[in-house]
Protein backbone atom coordinates (compact mmCIF):
# COMPACT_ATOMS: atom_id res chain seq x y z
CA UNK A 1 0.00 0.00 0.00
CA UNK A 2 1.71 3.30 -0.70
CA UNK A 3 -0.03 6.92 0.10
CA UNK A 4 -0.41 10.04 -1.86
CA UNK A 5 -0.63 13.83 -1.09
CA UNK A 6 -3.91 15.59 -0.98
CA UNK A 7 -1.63 18.19 -3.16
CA UNK A 8 0.21 16.33 -5.43
CA UNK A 9 3.36 17.28 -5.22
CA UNK A 10 5.11 15.16 -2.12
CA UNK A 11 6.73 11.86 -2.44
CA UNK A 12 4.26 8.86 -2.45
CA UNK A 13 5.06 6.93 0.83
CA UNK A 14 4.60 3.53 2.41
CA UNK A 15 2.82 2.76 5.94
CA UNK A 16 5.39 3.16 7.92
CA UNK A 17 7.11 6.47 6.21
CA UNK A 18 3.33 7.87 6.06
CA UNK A 19 3.21 7.29 9.77
CA UNK A 20 6.61 8.77 11.30
CA UNK A 21 5.98 11.92 8.27
CA UNK A 22 2.21 12.75 9.90
CA UNK A 23 2.21 15.83 7.34
CA UNK A 24 2.61 15.78 3.90
CA UNK A 25 6.08 18.06 3.12
CA UNK A 26 3.58 19.89 0.58
CA UNK A 27 1.52 20.64 3.29
CA UNK A 28 -1.25 18.43 2.26
CA UNK A 29 -2.54 15.20 3.99
CA UNK A 30 -1.52 11.24 3.29
CA UNK A 31 -4.37 8.99 1.73
CA UNK A 32 -4.29 5.36 0.18
CA UNK A 33 -3.33 5.65 -3.55
CA UNK A 34 -5.84 3.49 -4.03
CA UNK A 35 -8.97 2.18 -1.70
CA UNK A 36 -9.16 -1.04 -0.75
CA UNK A 37 -12.47 -2.91 -0.23
CA UNK A 38 -13.47 -5.98 1.74
CA UNK A 39 -16.16 -7.96 -0.10
CA UNK A 40 -19.67 -8.52 1.85
CA UNK A 41 -18.30 -12.52 2.92
CA UNK A 42 -15.62 -10.85 4.64
CA UNK A 43 -17.97 -8.17 6.64
CA UNK A 44 -20.46 -10.80 7.29
CA UNK A 45 -17.37 -13.06 8.47
CA UNK A 46 -16.50 -10.12 11.07
CA UNK A 47 -19.82 -11.15 13.09
CA UNK A 48 -18.30 -12.40 16.91
CA UNK A 49 -14.91 -11.30 16.38
CA UNK A 50 -13.29 -9.85 19.06
CA UNK A 51 -12.03 -6.07 18.82
CA UNK A 52 -8.42 -7.14 18.16
CA UNK A 53 -9.60 -9.63 15.71
CA UNK A 54 -11.46 -7.13 13.75
CA UNK A 55 -8.77 -4.48 13.96
CA UNK A 56 -6.61 -7.04 12.34
CA UNK A 57 -9.07 -7.70 9.29
CA UNK A 58 -9.56 -3.75 8.81
CA UNK A 59 -6.57 -2.49 9.15
CA UNK A 60 -4.23 -4.98 7.18
CA UNK A 61 -4.83 -3.87 3.69
CA UNK A 62 -3.98 -0.36 4.76
CA UNK A 63 -0.49 -1.67 6.53
CA UNK A 64 0.44 -4.07 3.20
CA UNK A 65 4.04 -4.56 3.13
CA UNK A 66 4.85 -2.87 6.17
CA UNK A 67 2.77 -4.68 8.88
CA UNK A 68 1.31 -8.80 8.41
CA UNK A 69 -1.21 -9.84 10.82
CA UNK A 70 0.80 -11.38 12.72
CA UNK A 71 2.20 -8.04 13.64
CA UNK A 72 -1.32 -6.00 13.60
CA UNK A 73 -2.97 -8.88 16.20
CA UNK A 74 0.47 -8.36 18.28
CA UNK A 75 -0.02 -4.51 18.67
CA UNK A 76 -3.39 -4.35 18.50
CA UNK A 77 -3.52 -6.84 21.89
CA UNK A 78 -1.18 -4.37 23.98
CA UNK A 79 -3.48 -1.45 22.59
CA UNK A 80 -6.89 -2.68 23.58
CA UNK A 81 -5.82 -4.56 26.45
CA UNK A 82 -5.73 -1.45 28.77
CA UNK A 83 -9.24 -0.52 28.11
CA UNK A 84 -11.60 -1.05 31.12
CA UNK A 85 -14.28 -2.86 28.85
CA UNK A 86 -13.36 -6.16 27.71
CA UNK A 87 -15.66 -5.36 24.12
CA UNK A 88 -13.38 -2.23 23.95
CA UNK A 89 -16.20 -0.03 22.02
CA UNK A 90 -19.55 -1.74 23.74
CA UNK A 91 -22.95 -0.42 22.18
CA UNK A 92 -26.07 0.42 24.22
CA UNK A 93 -29.62 0.49 23.07
CA UNK A 94 -31.13 3.46 24.00
CA UNK A 95 -34.83 3.18 22.26
CA UNK A 96 -35.86 1.65 19.41
CA UNK A 97 -33.38 2.28 16.72
CA UNK A 98 -31.08 4.72 18.75
CA UNK A 99 -27.92 3.48 20.02
CA UNK A 100 -24.41 4.82 21.56
CA UNK A 101 -20.97 3.34 21.04
CA UNK A 102 -19.12 4.27 24.10
CA UNK A 103 -15.17 5.24 22.67
CA UNK A 104 -14.45 6.20 25.87
CA UNK A 105 -12.99 3.05 27.80
CA UNK A 106 -9.56 3.79 27.37
CA UNK A 107 -6.94 4.87 29.81
CA UNK A 108 -8.16 8.82 29.15
CA UNK A 109 -11.67 8.58 29.15
CA UNK A 110 -11.84 9.76 25.55
CA UNK A 111 -12.20 8.33 22.05
CA UNK A 112 -8.97 9.62 21.03
CA UNK A 113 -7.64 6.71 22.76
CA UNK A 114 -8.88 4.03 20.80
CA UNK A 115 -6.39 5.26 17.87
CA UNK A 116 -3.36 6.73 19.95
CA UNK A 117 -2.81 3.97 22.43
CA UNK A 118 -2.15 2.14 18.64
CA UNK A 119 0.04 4.91 17.04
CA UNK A 120 1.71 4.77 20.75
CA UNK A 121 3.05 1.61 19.81
CA UNK A 122 3.73 1.75 15.88
CA UNK A 123 6.09 4.53 17.12
CA UNK A 124 7.88 2.81 19.54
CA UNK A 125 8.31 -0.27 16.76
CA UNK A 126 9.38 2.09 13.89
CA UNK A 127 11.70 3.54 15.96
CA UNK A 128 13.14 0.74 17.91
CA UNK A 129 16.03 -0.17 15.12
CA UNK A 130 16.83 3.64 14.14
CA UNK A 131 18.53 5.84 15.44
CA UNK A 132 16.03 8.21 14.86
CA UNK A 133 15.00 10.75 17.37
CA UNK A 134 10.99 11.99 16.83
CA UNK A 135 9.78 14.84 17.86
CA UNK A 136 6.06 14.92 18.25
CA UNK A 137 4.30 18.32 17.79
CA UNK A 138 0.34 18.35 18.22
CA UNK A 139 -2.45 20.53 18.84
CA UNK A 140 -5.45 19.67 21.06
CA UNK A 141 -8.75 20.87 21.57
CA UNK A 142 -9.00 18.92 24.62
CA UNK A 143 -8.67 14.70 24.45
CA UNK A 144 -6.12 14.23 22.03
CA UNK A 145 -3.58 15.81 24.11
CA UNK A 146 -3.89 13.56 27.27
CA UNK A 147 -4.58 10.65 24.78
CA UNK A 148 -1.18 11.35 23.04
CA UNK A 149 0.67 11.62 26.24
CA UNK A 150 -0.54 8.75 27.71
CA UNK A 151 0.15 6.69 24.66
CA UNK A 152 3.91 7.94 24.52
CA UNK A 153 4.94 9.12 27.93
CA UNK A 154 8.37 7.53 28.81
CA UNK A 155 9.02 5.83 25.11
CA UNK A 156 12.35 5.88 23.83
CA UNK A 157 13.11 8.46 20.91
CA UNK A 158 10.33 10.59 21.59
CA UNK A 159 9.80 13.82 22.49
CA UNK A 160 6.03 15.17 22.65
CA UNK A 161 5.34 18.97 22.70
CA UNK A 162 1.29 19.37 23.06
CA UNK A 163 -0.13 22.88 22.65
CA UNK A 164 -3.84 23.53 24.12
CA UNK A 165 -5.84 26.71 23.98
CA UNK A 166 -5.13 28.24 27.64
CA UNK A 167 -8.31 28.17 29.74
CA UNK A 168 -10.65 26.48 26.79
CA UNK A 169 -10.34 22.81 28.02
CA UNK A 170 -12.23 21.42 30.83
CA UNK A 171 -10.09 21.16 34.12
CA UNK A 172 -9.93 17.12 33.69
CA UNK A 173 -9.10 17.51 30.25
CA UNK A 174 -5.98 19.79 31.17
CA UNK A 175 -5.06 17.55 34.33
CA UNK A 176 -4.79 14.64 32.05
CA UNK A 177 -2.04 16.32 29.91
CA UNK A 178 -0.12 18.59 32.86
CA UNK A 179 0.24 16.35 35.25
CA UNK A 180 1.72 13.55 33.42
CA UNK A 181 5.46 14.24 34.76
CA UNK A 182 7.92 12.24 32.45
CA UNK A 183 10.77 14.07 31.30
CA UNK A 184 9.60 13.38 27.43
CA UNK A 185 6.06 15.50 27.80
CA UNK A 186 6.31 19.28 27.24
CA UNK A 187 2.56 21.16 27.64
CA UNK A 188 1.85 24.13 26.20
CA UNK A 189 -1.03 26.64 26.92
CA UNK A 190 -1.11 29.32 24.48
CA UNK A 191 -3.28 32.57 24.51
CA UNK A 192 -5.51 31.54 21.57
CA UNK A 193 -7.88 29.23 20.28
CA UNK A 194 -7.38 25.80 19.44
CA UNK A 195 -7.36 27.20 15.47
CA UNK A 196 -4.46 29.07 16.36
CA UNK A 197 -2.92 26.06 18.07
CA UNK A 198 -3.48 24.01 15.19
CA UNK A 199 -2.45 26.81 12.78
CA UNK A 200 1.01 26.72 14.91
CA UNK A 201 1.75 23.07 14.19
CA UNK A 202 0.96 23.09 10.62
CA UNK A 203 3.30 25.92 9.63
CA UNK A 204 6.30 24.13 11.93
CA UNK A 205 5.87 21.41 9.40
CA UNK A 206 5.76 23.84 6.52
CA UNK A 207 8.93 25.93 7.87
CA UNK A 208 11.88 24.33 6.15
CA UNK A 209 14.30 26.33 8.38
CA UNK A 210 12.43 24.78 11.52
CA UNK A 211 11.51 20.99 10.22
CA UNK A 212 14.63 20.72 8.61
CA UNK A 213 16.12 20.92 12.07
CA UNK A 214 13.82 18.11 13.62
CA UNK A 215 12.04 14.66 12.75
CA UNK A 216 8.66 16.15 13.15
CA UNK A 217 6.03 14.01 13.58
CA UNK A 218 2.01 14.55 14.24
CA UNK A 219 -0.39 12.62 16.33
CA UNK A 220 -3.13 14.76 15.54
CA UNK A 221 -6.22 13.14 13.19
CA UNK A 222 -3.53 14.52 10.37
CA UNK A 223 -1.69 11.59 11.11
CA UNK A 224 -2.88 8.71 8.76
CA UNK A 225 -2.59 5.95 10.95
CA UNK A 226 -4.38 7.55 13.53
CA UNK A 227 -7.08 7.77 10.83
CA UNK A 228 -6.85 4.20 9.87
CA UNK A 229 -7.36 3.50 13.81
CA UNK A 230 -10.73 4.62 14.10
CA UNK A 231 -11.99 2.82 10.74
CA UNK A 232 -12.47 -0.65 13.29
CA UNK A 233 -15.41 0.45 15.52
CA UNK A 234 -17.68 1.48 12.41
CA UNK A 235 -17.04 -2.33 11.59
CA UNK A 236 -17.48 -3.53 15.10
CA UNK A 237 -20.61 -1.76 15.51
CA UNK A 238 -22.11 -2.09 11.89
CA UNK A 239 -21.71 -5.94 12.00
CA UNK A 240 -23.48 -6.22 15.50
CA UNK A 241 -26.75 -4.60 14.35
CA UNK A 242 -27.17 -6.77 10.89
CA UNK A 243 -24.69 -5.10 8.71
CA UNK A 244 -23.71 -6.66 5.95
CA UNK A 245 -26.99 -7.65 5.30
CA UNK A 246 -28.61 -4.65 6.76
CA UNK A 247 -26.91 -0.65 6.38
CA UNK A 248 -26.42 0.95 9.48
CA UNK A 249 -26.22 5.18 10.17
CA UNK A 250 -23.80 6.67 12.43
CA UNK A 251 -23.82 9.90 14.10
CA UNK A 252 -20.56 11.39 15.05
CA UNK A 253 -20.02 14.71 16.88
CA UNK A 254 -17.79 16.42 14.65
CA UNK A 255 -15.24 19.40 15.16
CA UNK A 256 -11.87 18.22 13.11
CA UNK A 257 -13.72 15.90 10.79
CA UNK A 258 -11.60 13.06 11.40
CA UNK A 259 -13.92 10.58 13.35
CA UNK A 260 -16.84 10.99 10.47
CA UNK A 261 -13.86 10.65 7.85
CA UNK A 262 -13.30 7.39 9.60
CA UNK A 263 -16.65 6.64 8.50
CA UNK A 264 -16.19 7.78 4.77
CA UNK A 265 -13.19 4.99 4.96
CA UNK A 266 -15.66 2.43 6.08
CA UNK A 267 -17.98 3.44 3.41
CA UNK A 268 -15.33 3.40 0.79
CA UNK A 269 -14.23 -0.09 2.18
CA UNK A 270 -17.75 -2.03 1.27
CA UNK A 271 -19.33 -1.43 5.18
CA UNK A 272 -22.91 -0.40 4.16
CA UNK A 273 -23.88 3.14 5.56
CA UNK A 274 -26.44 4.25 5.18
CA UNK A 275 -26.06 7.85 6.30
CA UNK A 276 -23.28 9.87 8.54
CA UNK A 277 -24.76 12.78 10.11
CA UNK A 278 -21.93 15.42 10.73
CA UNK A 279 -23.05 16.92 14.37
CA UNK A 280 -21.88 20.11 15.36
CA UNK A 281 -22.24 22.85 17.79
CA UNK A 282 -22.43 26.53 17.30
CA UNK A 283 -19.06 26.19 15.48
CA UNK A 284 -21.17 25.31 12.39
CA UNK A 285 -18.44 25.71 9.62
CA UNK A 286 -18.32 21.87 8.69
CA UNK A 287 -22.65 22.42 8.41
CA UNK A 288 -22.65 24.96 6.49
CA UNK A 289 -20.00 23.37 3.83
CA UNK A 290 -22.22 20.26 3.40
CA UNK A 291 -25.77 21.70 4.02
CA UNK A 292 -24.55 25.14 1.27
CA UNK A 293 -21.57 24.67 0.45
CA UNK A 294 -20.24 27.70 2.23
CA UNK A 295 -16.80 26.76 3.89
CA UNK A 296 -15.86 29.83 5.57
CA UNK A 297 -14.20 30.69 8.84
CA UNK A 298 -16.20 32.46 11.71
CA UNK A 299 -15.27 33.15 15.22
CA UNK A 300 -14.45 30.63 17.50
CA UNK A 301 -17.19 30.60 20.12
CA UNK A 302 -16.38 28.79 23.78
CA UNK A 303 -18.98 26.25 24.55
CA UNK A 304 -19.08 23.61 27.03
CA UNK A 305 -18.06 21.03 23.93
CA UNK A 306 -14.74 22.56 24.11
CA UNK A 307 -13.88 19.71 21.29
CA UNK A 308 -15.81 20.99 18.74
CA UNK A 309 -15.01 24.60 19.20
CA UNK A 310 -13.28 24.75 15.77
CA UNK A 311 -13.52 26.59 12.51
CA UNK A 312 -10.81 24.74 10.59
CA UNK A 313 -11.47 21.21 9.86
CA UNK A 314 -8.41 19.92 8.84
CA UNK A 315 -9.44 16.57 7.62
CA UNK A 316 -12.22 18.33 5.57
CA UNK A 317 -9.44 18.33 3.12
CA UNK A 318 -9.23 14.55 2.61
CA UNK A 319 -12.75 14.70 1.81
CA UNK A 320 -12.25 17.27 -0.50
CA UNK A 321 -9.82 16.11 -2.32
CA UNK A 322 -11.30 12.51 -2.60
CA UNK A 323 -14.86 14.00 -4.29
CA UNK A 324 -13.32 16.09 -6.60
CA UNK A 325 -11.51 13.16 -8.04
CA UNK A 326 -7.87 13.09 -7.01
CA UNK A 327 -6.64 16.39 -8.51
CA UNK A 328 -3.68 17.17 -6.36
CA UNK A 329 -2.81 20.18 -7.85
CA UNK A 330 -6.79 21.53 -7.64
CA UNK A 331 -6.99 20.96 -4.02
CA UNK A 332 -3.67 22.48 -3.65
CA UNK A 333 -5.13 25.96 -5.43
CA UNK A 334 -8.48 25.14 -3.62
CA UNK A 335 -6.99 25.17 0.17
CA UNK A 336 -4.20 27.89 -1.14
CA UNK A 337 -7.37 30.02 -2.09
CA UNK A 338 -9.20 29.29 1.37
CA UNK A 339 -5.82 29.75 3.37
CA UNK A 340 -4.83 33.20 1.85
CA UNK A 341 -9.24 34.62 1.93
CA UNK A 342 -10.48 32.26 5.14
CA UNK A 343 -13.42 31.34 2.43
CA UNK A 344 -13.96 28.77 -0.11
CA UNK A 345 -16.93 27.66 -1.96
CA UNK A 346 -17.47 23.78 -2.67
CA UNK A 347 -17.21 22.42 -6.09
CA UNK A 348 -20.48 21.32 -7.70
CA UNK A 349 -18.95 17.84 -7.47
CA UNK A 350 -17.68 17.96 -3.96
CA UNK A 351 -21.21 18.99 -2.63
CA UNK A 352 -23.00 16.20 -4.58
CA UNK A 353 -20.75 13.75 -3.65
CA UNK A 354 -20.82 14.55 -0.02
CA UNK A 355 -24.78 14.69 -0.43
CA UNK A 356 -24.63 11.28 -1.15
CA UNK A 357 -23.11 9.98 1.82
CA UNK A 358 -23.68 12.88 4.43
CA UNK A 359 -25.63 14.89 6.08
CA UNK A 360 -25.27 17.73 8.90
CA UNK A 361 -27.21 19.58 11.98
CA UNK A 362 -26.15 22.26 14.02
CA UNK A 363 -27.04 21.68 17.69
CA UNK A 364 -27.33 24.85 20.29
CA UNK A 365 -26.66 24.78 23.88
CA UNK A 366 -30.18 24.86 24.66
CA UNK A 367 -31.13 21.08 22.21
CA UNK A 368 -27.78 20.04 23.72
CA UNK A 369 -28.74 20.57 27.51
CA UNK A 370 -32.29 18.97 26.66
CA UNK A 371 -30.59 15.81 25.16
CA UNK A 372 -28.23 14.83 27.83
CA UNK A 373 -32.18 15.33 29.91
CA UNK A 374 -33.53 12.97 27.57
CA UNK A 375 -30.86 10.71 27.62
CA UNK A 376 -30.99 10.40 31.72
CA UNK A 377 -34.52 10.09 32.22
CA UNK A 378 -35.42 8.19 29.28
CA UNK A 379 -32.69 5.95 28.65
CA UNK A 380 -30.91 5.67 32.21
CA UNK A 381 -27.70 7.13 30.53
CA UNK A 382 -25.33 9.98 31.40
CA UNK A 383 -24.16 11.18 28.69
CA UNK A 384 -21.47 13.68 27.96
CA UNK A 385 -21.78 17.19 25.96
CA UNK A 386 -20.52 16.13 22.64
CA UNK A 387 -21.68 13.15 22.98
CA UNK A 388 -25.43 14.65 23.42
CA UNK A 389 -24.70 16.72 20.02
CA UNK A 390 -23.86 13.84 18.06
CA UNK A 391 -27.72 12.29 19.70
CA UNK A 392 -29.54 15.20 19.25
CA UNK A 393 -28.44 15.29 15.30
CA UNK A 394 -29.15 11.48 15.60
CA UNK A 395 -32.56 12.05 16.35
CA UNK A 396 -33.77 15.01 14.63
CA UNK A 397 -32.17 13.80 11.00
CA UNK A 398 -34.09 11.45 8.46
CA UNK A 399 -31.44 8.39 8.40
CA UNK A 400 -34.47 6.02 7.15
CA UNK A 401 -35.60 2.58 8.50
CA UNK A 402 -31.82 1.90 10.34
CA UNK A 403 -30.07 1.50 13.47
CA UNK A 404 -28.55 5.04 13.90
CA UNK A 405 -25.82 4.72 16.04
CA UNK A 406 -24.44 7.97 17.89
CA UNK A 407 -20.42 7.79 18.66
CA UNK A 408 -20.52 8.41 22.36
CA UNK A 409 -16.97 10.42 22.59
CA UNK A 410 -16.05 10.91 25.93
CA UNK A 411 -16.83 10.10 29.36
CA UNK A 412 -19.25 12.43 31.05
CA UNK A 413 -17.23 12.85 33.75
CA UNK A 414 -14.77 14.74 32.06
CA UNK A 415 -17.33 17.82 32.02
CA UNK A 416 -18.93 17.11 35.22
CA UNK A 417 -20.28 20.88 35.56
CA UNK A 418 -22.24 20.80 31.98
CA UNK A 419 -23.61 17.28 33.11
CA UNK A 420 -24.80 18.48 36.10
CA UNK A 421 -26.47 21.43 34.71
CA UNK A 422 -28.16 19.42 32.26
CA UNK A 423 -29.31 16.82 34.89
CA UNK A 424 -28.66 16.99 38.08
CA UNK A 425 -26.38 14.40 38.01
CA UNK A 426 -23.07 15.05 38.59
CA UNK A 427 -20.97 12.25 37.41
CA UNK A 428 -17.79 11.03 39.02
CA UNK A 429 -14.43 9.77 37.54
CA UNK A 430 -13.38 6.23 37.29
CA UNK A 431 -11.34 4.81 39.91
CA UNK A 432 -8.50 4.22 37.86
CA UNK A 433 -8.25 7.79 37.21
CA UNK A 434 -10.15 9.16 41.03
CA UNK A 435 -6.72 10.50 42.52
CA UNK A 436 -6.48 13.71 39.20
CA UNK A 437 -7.06 16.25 41.25
CA UNK A 438 -4.19 15.59 43.72
CA UNK A 439 -1.35 15.33 40.91
CA UNK A 440 1.29 17.60 40.56
CA UNK A 441 0.59 20.03 37.24
CA UNK A 442 3.31 21.10 35.32
CA UNK A 443 2.96 23.45 31.73
CA UNK A 444 3.86 26.48 30.03
CA UNK A 445 2.11 29.72 28.86
CA UNK A 446 2.97 31.51 25.75
CA UNK A 447 1.58 33.35 23.04
CA UNK A 448 0.38 32.13 20.37
CA UNK A 449 2.87 33.00 18.14
CA UNK A 450 5.08 30.95 15.93
CA UNK A 451 8.35 32.47 17.31
CA UNK A 452 7.79 31.70 20.73
CA UNK A 453 6.74 28.49 20.40
CA UNK A 454 9.04 27.45 18.04
CA UNK A 455 11.62 28.84 20.18
CA UNK A 456 10.61 27.25 23.18
CA UNK A 457 10.48 23.62 21.06
CA UNK A 458 13.77 24.36 19.85
CA UNK A 459 15.67 24.99 23.53
CA UNK A 460 14.04 21.06 24.24
CA UNK A 461 13.92 19.10 21.46
CA UNK A 462 16.42 16.46 20.30
CA UNK A 463 17.78 18.23 16.65
CA UNK A 464 18.08 15.19 13.21
CA UNK A 465 21.25 13.79 13.83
Amino acid sequence: MRYISTRGSAPSLDFRQVTLAGLASDGGLYVPEAWPTLSQEAIAALAGKSYVETAVEVMAPFTAGVLDKAALRELAGQAYGRFAHDAVTPLKQLDHDQWLLELFHGPTLAFKDVALQFLGLLFERFLSDSPEHLTIVGATSGDTGSAAIDALAGRDHVDVFMLHPAGRVSDVQRRQMTTVLAPNIHNIAIEGSFDDAQALVKAMFNTPDFAGRFRLSAVNSINWARLMAQVVYYFYAAVRLGAPGKPIAFSVPTGNFGDVFAGYVAARMGLPIAKLVVATNVNDILHRALSAGDYSIGTVTPTPSPSMDIQVSSNFERLLFDLGGRNGPAMAEQMAGFEASKAMRLTNAQREGAAALFTSDRVDLDDMAMTMRWACEHAGEVIDPHTAIGLAAARRVDCGEVPVVTLATAHPAKFTDAVERSTGVRPTLPGRVGDLFDREERYVTLPATFDAVTGYIAERATPRG
